[in-house]
């Protein structure tokens, strides 16, 4: 049986960062919740207002045999802004954090090597303010949020921001996509 890892991300709208890794080559799964607060079992109403400390967040098992944890920071780093304190586009709020929740040393190091790389290139006019983290009690956000671009392609939201960024990953990072049979 293979030993699947995980990887937990917030980058903005968790939609977003589901509808790309769902396509990702060597994603197990993915799922859409919340992370990095100070309220148990927090519901969504909640965490946008504000209050809770959580970060939209989702939760990405992968196969390290097939795609490796930095391939998977090199993908969060490529379709979300981290140079954007409690932004991404029009979506504002603390909640919509720029963070990686990391599960061991090893992915600790790589997230940091990784952001001082970027840094270090140029790649964007302003500093990445990524927040690197441990990894903490994941709450998984309400079912009508998981898988939520598949099941709403049509929605507004969808069709104007989800959209958008899942046509970049297909496009820049064709090599990484799920093979279609």
């Amino acid at each position: 049986m293979a030993e699947f890892e995980k990887a937990t991300l917030g980058g903005g709208c968790f939609w977003c960062l589901e509808a790309v890794y769902d396509e990702m080559e060597g994603v197990v799964s993915v799922e859409s919740g919340y992370t990095g607060g100070h309220v148990r079992n927090p519901t969504y109403r909640a965490v946008c207002g504000g209050d809770t400390g959580h970060v939209e967040v989702v939760q990405v098992t992968f196969d390290p045999a097939i795609t490796s944890y930095r391939d998977i920071l090199e993908v969060f780093f490529a379709i979300h802004d981290p140079t954007t304190p409690d932004r991404q586009g029009n979506d504002s709020g603390p909640q919509y954090r720029s963070a990686i929740f990391y599960h061991s040393d090893p992915q600790r190091v790589e997230a940091e090597r990784i952001i001082s790389e970027l840094g270090a290139s140029g790649a964007w006019p302003d500093p990445i303010v990524t927040e690197v983290r441990p990894a903490e009690e994941f709450w998984i956000a309400e079912d009508y949020h998981q898988e939520y671009f598949r099941n709403n392609p049509a929605q507004p939201y969808c069709l104007f921001v989800v959209s958008p960024k899942v046509a970049k990953f297909r496009e820049k990072l064709a090599a990484r996509r799920k093979q279609r049979a």
